[in-house]
């Protein structure tokens, strides 16, 4: 087996941050293990996105292009990379843990036998065995986890990781076809929702959330003004949530979204384990709350004992100020 393989992601012709991060990270891995680094485009119209994993590191493009690919379905996607791995045998595939990667991961894995690695947040090789760190127990301690044989898949952290920088590389992508016919795909995409204005969490690099502490639905509201003129995005505690406060694509937490922001503002949450889960990988946390033994204290890099609705609107008025 040889070869370490990146899945590259992308959307309307452009790969999207977590891509990045994984190319850079499979860079790495490829120069320590000697071995070339393969990227994988699929989807139509996709050869400016095979030109740019090229410019981003790859030392080759295994791609497909078809209109049964234009949207992702794990129907159409899995036995394609799932037929490229069992007749090439690449030692490593690595992608980033969105909702596809996570999907495509675990459907080949699952059709190969093989084993998989998810929600890693560092990747290093050691004696030629790629192996990986990821938390467990709710994030209260770090797993290191490898594959003993045969190819070995990883799902890669959203923004655990740098994104690759652009190396000038170029090359001629290698063209396959596809491995499922349209009228062979169960699922059918009529069309797309989507919410303008809103930054994603799980991209995001900065965060504010809200918890138990807003007191209602209108509690959101100094949270919201505060991830605004940061260029934020909100975030929300379960208990939020379950009381109906804000939608569930806010939540963070081990049954919500897992975050990395580079800055966590937590207003008005207690810490709960399961809220800490999802969030104590970002790389600054401040703690806003009125009780000073909560345990998003021990946590925090920094915290603020007070009410939640006089430290906020201060804060954006002076973030305002200073921002604008």
């Amino acid at each position: 087996m040889n070869g370490v393989w990146v899945w590259i992601e992308n959307r309307n012709g452009e790969i999207i941050a977590i891509s990045k991060e994984a190319i850079g990270v499979a860079r790495r891995v490829a120069a320590e293990l000697g071995q070339p680094l393969t990227a994988l485009v699929f989807g139509h119209g996709v050869s400016g996105v095979a030109e740019a994993a090229f410019n981003l590191g790859a030392d080759a493009v295994l791609g497909a292009d078809d209109e049964t690919l234009a949207n992702f379905r794990v129907e159409a996607y899995g036995p394609l990379l799932a037929q490229l791995v069992h007749e090439r045998e690449p030692a490593v595939v690595l992608a980033g843990k969105s909702t596809r990667g996570n999907d495509l991961l675990a459907w080949t894995s699952a059709d190969l036998d093989a084993g998989l690695v998810g929600d890693a947040i560092e990747v290093k090789v050691e004696d030629g065995t790629v192996k990986i760190t990821r938390p467990v127990y709710a994030g209260k301690l770090l797993s290191t986890s490898f594959v003993t044989e045969g190819v070995q898949f990883v799902s890669l952290r959203s923004r655990a990781f740098a994104a690759a920088e652009e190396t000038g590389k170029r090359g001629e992508a290698e063209w396959v076809a596809t491995a499922v016919a349209e009228g062979d795909i169960p699922t059918k995409i009529t069309g797309f929702e989507s919410k303008e204005g809103d930054v994603s969490l799980t991209d995001a690099s900065i965060i504010v959330s809200g918890g138990r502490g807003v007191g209602g639905p209108e509690g959101f509201e100094p949270v919201r003004d505060l991830a605004k003129v940061l260029g934020g995005a909100v975030g929300a505690s379960r208990a939020t949530v379950d009381a109906g406060w804000i939608p569930y694509d806010h939540q963070v937490g081990q049954t919500g979204k897992t975050v990395s922001p580079d800055l966590y503002i937590a207003c008005g949450i207690s810490g709960a384990i399961q809220h800490q889960a999802g969030m104590r990988t970002a790389k600054v946390i401040v703690a806003i709350n009125k009780d000073a033994d909560a345990p998003i204290f021990k946590l925090a890099r920094y915290g603020v004992v007070n009410d939640l609705f006089k430290v906020l609107p201060a804060l954006t008025a002076e973030f305002r100020k200073r921002l604008s």
